[in-house]
């Protein structure tokens, strides 16, 4: 029997396995777990290079996972003046005044639709707050951005263009009835990235800086490991490589590249060869892929269309291409993810899952699910399509249903938001995650909000605490198609584990909004040690 590198000792384990549910202690040896049980069975694991730590009664649970985040695509977009706490168009000029200018940019994240008031997003509303700057300011949402006039004339934008993706440069009547004049709002990411390319970005070595920075500051959330939904714009390999020859990753990362309308056999050749490649903390596993855009953005792919007679069209033109390519890379044994946020979205996806027959069970997933009828519950169950959520998007509806996503919807569809109790009632698998930067990365904000729903799900059940720990630990590795080597505290899993000074399970959502976190272990190495608290 080799000695332990670690064992972990005077803890409440809630090890998620079924054959033990609770345990004392734990023994890690190289990046696994060895041994579980009472303080007894883990002493012969003992060395004199051995590792005890007592966790003096903290709860230890399977390490945490964000199942749906960007943490390299994010380092470079959430750059800028933070405009996530700006709540109205006073507060948005008097901020974009006082504003740091980058190269003489105004950048901006996180901006509420809400902050309108109602109004369509216009430059004309910003213009005098800029002073002739160019500016980029990315909606919180992810999919739309508002440039000023001087960004818009710096990247040669002077009217609508056509896209091989649903994307679109809104237009207004340019006063004189016979032309159309762009007001800034550019919507989804084709249109966005004709501005985007032109914002000065950090350089290489920042982003290896604030990377690292970023992934430990997650750690000290309790996470171990993310699903990236993204691979950048192809050089993160290489980022992550640099800083694996530096160091370690604080979180173990996989990662998903997107396959966008207009892929032909080549590109999907690439994206079925790029599968495989790793790290020591790092993987490429997966395709991502869009069916559809946001409800602000006018761009959720809806069964009836929303209030402004918009949502009626999928992301990809010809959705039936989209179908072709999940069968191609079915085929091929590679897993799917496909935002889809609208019910006809939705629906549409698990019409294409249906079609791929029994082998695709619990290969592919929908993210978002924003909104989804009775009829579709049960359909995640029984083909075997797993739900992947973001209760933290809740902050940006209200339960009155004033906000701009649920007047948008109406009220019959904004009553059956982010319905992620009844999809576990249903017997879906149930993956939870922040979508950082879209919503903090912080993982006991997700737990939190998931037992406690908030916004335009109000009205909604909750799950329970049990539940929503499953949603970051056994059932995001069910996600990942790693169940049997994650998601549970067992001999021969990995050492992915999360150490709480209270119990993320039974306690209350505010004690669990700011419990300390005391250990956070990925692949058997600490990465992070918190205090008492």
């Amino acid at each position: 029997m080799p000695a332990a590198d670690t064992v972990l000792t005077g803890a409440r384990v809630r090890t998620l396995d079924p054959d033990r549910p609770e345990a004392r202690a734990v023994a890690l040896v190289g990046g696994a777990i060895a041994a579980v049980g009472d303080e007894a069975d883990v002493r012969d694991w003992r060395g004199p290079g051995t590792e005890v730590i007592d966790l003096g009664g903290a709860t230890l649970t399977p390490g945490l996972t964000d199942a749906h985040s960007h943490p390299v695509w994010g380092i470079e977009t959430a750059t800028g003046t933070d405009l996530s706490a700006v709540r109205d168009l006073g507060q948005l000029r008097a901020t974009l005044r006082a504003a740091d200018r980058h190269q003489g940019w105004v950048v901006g994240h996180g901006l509420d639709h809400n902050a309108f008031g109602g109004r369509p997003v216009h430059r004309d509303l910003v213009e005098e707050a800029l002073d002739g700057a160019p500016a980029f300011l990315r909606l919180y949402d992810g999919h739309s951005a508002l440039a000023s006039g001087a960004a818009l004339a710096a990247a040669g934008i002077t009217g609508p263009r056509a896209f091989a993706q649903r994307s679109e440069i809104v237009c207004a009547p340019d006063g004189t009835g016979t032309g159309q004049r762009p007001t800034g709002h550019l919507v989804e990411h084709a249109a966005m990235n004709l501005v985007g390319d032109l914002v000065p970005k950090p350089s290489r070595a920042e982003r290896r800086t604030r990377l690292v920075e970023l992934l430990g500051a997650m750690a000290a959330t309790g996470l171990t490991g993310a699903h990236v939904m993204d691979l950048g714009d192809g050089d993160v390999p290489a980022l992550l490589a640099t800083v694996e020859y530096e160091g370690d990753l604080p979180l173990r990362l996989r990662l998903a590249p997107w396959c966008t309308p207009g892929a032909d056999e080549e590109e999907l050749a690439e994206l079925i060869g790029l599968q495989g490649l790793a790290g020591r903390h790092w993987q490429v596993g997966g395709v991502k892929f869009f069916m559809d855009g946001t409800v602000e953005g006018g761009t959720a792919w809806l069964e009836q269309a929303d209030c402004h007679g918009r949502g009626t069209e999928a992301f990809w033109p010809e959705p039936q291409e989209y179908a072709r390519a999940v069968r191609a890379l079915d085929a091929a044994g590679i897993r799917t993810a496909t935002h889809a946020i609208g019910d006809a979205a939705v629906r549409y996806v698990l019409d294409t899952v249906a079609s791929l027959g029994e082998q695709a069970r619990m290969r592919h997933r929908i993210e978002h699910i924003e909104t989804v009828p009775d009829d579709q519950l049960g359909r995640f169950a029984q083909l075997g399509v797993v739900a992947s959520m973001q209760p933290p998007h809740t902050a940006y509806t209200r339960a009155d249903h004033s906000d701009e996503w649920s007047t948008r919807l109406g009220g019959e569809r904004a009553g059956r938001a982010w319905r992620c109790r009844d999809l576990r009632d249903a017997g879906a698998v149930l993956a939870l995650g922040s979508d950082w930067p879209i919503a903090h990365y912080d993982a006991r904000q997700v737990l939190v909000t998931a037992r406690s729903p908030l916004g335009a799900a109000a009205a909604g059940p909750a799950l329970t605490g049990l539940m929503a720990l499953e949603g970051m630990t056994s059932h995001a590795a069910l996600a990942a198609g790693e169940e049997r080597v994650a998601g549970r505290i067992a001999p021969g899993y990995r050492a992915d584990l999360t150490a709480f000074a209270l119990d993320p399970v039974a306690a209350g959502a505010d004690e669990l909004a700011a419990a300390p976190v005391r250990l956070t272990v990925s692949g058997g190495r600490i990465t992070h040690r918190g205090g008492e608290g």
